[in-house]
């Protein structure tokens, strides 16, 4: 086995976690964080018809996924108001510069490399200023342009036939363990990015070191 490739998600890889951070939005306003989540994101680990979902896949605008977010949540029994929560998702420290570094080297060393990233069209210009994208990446597939999000298995498929790369020899580093098992039926190598970041990429190390 010999990795070429390495394959990053963009929220909770290159910044803190977007379900940590509304996590802490609600547990610092008295509210229920899981049922925030679950009114915000749906069942992150399935791709489906919620809001969220079909605002990831370019599907609806920002605007009335807002509105149908705010409506799941009414049927729960919570109000949602999703542009208050804006900058929990955002991360809250910007880009985390040694995630960007370590993407720099990586290429520079001559590893393929590709983002995949489940996002919204308001928000393109934004994640992109966040970081150094073409000098990141080779190949960059956001849901929100391709209409598939993750773990829909096809959004990986075609990442790595952008890569020209088999997928036993791609490794994929993302936040939601939903995404990581797609990775793994794909075919990939994948690792978990916890909140600690650090462990991940000290186990991306011992994986290439193998190759």
């Amino acid at each position: 086995m010999t990795i070429e490739a390495v394959v990053f998600d963009f929220g909770g890889v290159f910044t803190s976690s977007p379900f940590s951070g509304l996590h802490k939005w609600h547990t610092e306003r008295g509210l229920d964080p899981e049922l925030g989540l679950r009114a915000v994101f749906g069942p992150y680990d399935q791709d489906t018809d919620h809001p969220w979902h079909q605002l990831e896949r370019g599907e609806i605008a920002l605007e009335a996924a807002a509105e149908q977010i705010k409506a799941v949540g009414a049927e729960m029994g919570i109000d949602v108001d999703l542009k208050e929560m804006f900058g929990a998702l955002g991360g809250e420290s910007g880009a985390r510069s040694d995630v960007v570094e370590k993407g720099l080297a990586l290429r520079a060393s001559g590893y393929r490399t590709a983002l995949i990233t489940n996002n919204i069209k308001e928000f393109s210009d934004g994640w992109r200023a966040m970081i150094p994208v073409e000098d990141l990446f080779e190949v960059i597939v956001d849901s929100s342009a391709v209409g598939i999000r993750k773990p829909d298995l096809r959004i990986y498929e075609m990442t790595l036939e952008q890569l020209g790369v088999a997928a036993e020899n791609a490794v994929f580093l993302d936040d939601a363990p939903g995404n990581i098992v797609a990775a793994r039926a794909a075919g990939m190598h994948a690792i978990l990015v916890e909140d600690d970041h650090t462990g991940a990429f000290a186990e991306l190390d011992r994986l290439l070191a193998e190759g």
